[in-house]
């Protein structure tokens, strides 16, 4: 399992503009679910400690190997919202590392999304 978190800080004069930016940044990312293969888990967060210091915006997502995070990050869907986004972003800060899945009790597992008919 390997984990894929990116922090952003956005572009935006008023706190209006900001929300407006982080709001976008959320439908594009949240537009990926099912589209790219591996990609087992994603969630996006807004900071809500509002200091300084803090990224405004953060993506966590897991992938199944390291072979399907280095596909994500050529895969078509992912180039059309980086496309999308790019004018946003004041600021990018990643990590990538493998990790266990969660298997905490009670802990809810990721798994790739399907439809059920």
């Amino acid at each position: 399992m390997i984990k894929h978190i990116v922090m952003w800080n956005i572009r935006g004069d008023t706190p209006e503009a900001k929300a407006a930016g982080i709001a976008r940044l959320q439908r594009s990312f949240e537009s990926l679910r099912g589209q790219i293969p591996g990609l087992a888990h994603l969630e996006i967060g807004v900071d809500a400690s509002r200091v300084d210091y803090a990224c405004d915006v953060v993506l966590y997502s897991e992938f199944d190997s390291q072979a399907a995070l280095d596909a994500y990050a050529s895969h078509p869907e992912h180039l059309r919202v980086k496309g999308e986004l790019a004018d946003l972003r004041i600021a990018r800060h990643q990590v990538d590392y493998e990790g266990p899945r969660d298997t905490r009790p009670g802990a809810t597992p990721h798994h790739k999304e399907t439809v059920n008919e």
